[in-house]
């Protein structure tokens, strides 16, 4: 399964490197392929193989990494987390993002949600969300994000012109209502920057959770298609770090956890919530396509569809 996962990661990685070169405009013949002009696949096959001749020097440098298939639409998704955390711990949230890549999700407190009918966020903003939706509307709760945080291992800056084009490379061409989000997410950030430093997950989760904490804020981790990539003993650190905060939470200083993490076995993404003083059990309130395109709070999401049976190896366990 892993060599799979890493095979899937090199497509995706040359991909975004042959759709930098068609919004660069430096190869015709390419673009003529991915405008679908040309649909016969020997000649297709042909102008792949020119290209990966012509322009090796500047494909082989999107292998180096994984590909960052960074997505606002995502924020929607995890928001619906946040407004189950402040129904039950009050508005005020204090978040803190791991995986945060280019920070385009730290941008979640200014983006402006349509979720299914029900609105959160400036009504000013530049970016509108609007998920396809499936299920009840989300619920009027009042809710307030004082701070947002982000960290990743490698974290990207989109304001950087060379970073900005690569994350519109990976924005694939059959969605072109995604890239003009994310060039406006990018926009955003250029105006005011967020809040996203370089730190392993556990070693900042951490260090964030042993900080003060204000009285009525609460505590929040989000994370979304992250904890598939970090490695075991990272992970089991910040479960634990998560468990002994949750045993120290009171009502006055709650902690949650939010997640919109892939579950192979739906084939699609869940979105989860967790909070102490409480039970800390996990709670499904939606399902979600993997760039947030749609969300499903009804019945029928999440836990209570049918899924496939995998082996543990393929499981996406937090």
């Amino acid at each position: 399964m892993a060599g799979r996962a890493d095979a899937r990661c090199v497509a995706a990685a040359l991909f975004g490197g042959l759709h930098a070169l068609v919004q660069a405009g430096r190869d015709d013949g390419l673009a003529a392929v991915f405008a679908g002009r040309v649909t016969e696949q020997a000649e297709i096959i042909a102008t792949l193989e020119r290209v990966l001749a012509e322009h090796e020097a500047a494909l082989l440098p999107w292998l180096d990494g994984p590909p960052q298939t960074n997505e606002p639409g995502r924020s929607a998704a995890l928001l619906l987390g946040l407004i189950e955390i402040a129904r039950r711990h009050g508005p005020r949230i204090e978040l803190l993002e791991i995986g945060s890549s280019a920070g385009l999700n730290l941008l979640i407190d200014r983006y402006r949600f349509d979720l299914g009918g029900t609105f959160y966020g400036p009504a000013d903003s530049p970016v509108t969300i609007t998920p396809e939706w499936g299920g009840p509307p989300a619920p009027v709760v009042p809710l307030e994000i004082v701070s947002v945080r982000g960290c990743d291992v490698q974290p990207l800056d989109a304001t950087d012109p060379t970073v900005a084009a690569r994350l519109a490379a990976y924005v694939w061409p059959e969605t072109p209502e995604r890239l003009v989000r994310v060039r406006a997410a990018i926009a955003m950030q250029v105006e005011r920057g967020v809040d996203l430093v370089q730190a392993d997950a556990a070693d900042w989760i951490e260090a964030r959770l042993a900080e003060p904490q204000e009285a009525g804020v609460t505590r929040v981790l989000m994370h979304s298609v992250v904890w598939q990539y970090l490695p075991e003993p990272v992970a089991e650190r910040i479960r634990a770090a998560m468990k002994a905060a949750g045993a120290r939470a009171s009502a006055e200083r709650p902690l949650g956890w939010v997640m919109m993490e892939p579950d192979r076995a739906l084939g699609h993404q869940v979105v989860r919530a967790r909070s102490w003083p409480g039970s800390g059990e996990w709670a499904t309130v939606a399902t979600a396509h993997a760039h947030g395109t749609w969300v499903d709070t009804g019945a029928e999401s999440g836990d209570a569809l049918p899924s496939v049976a995998l082996p543990e190896a393929a499981r996406v366990r937090v």
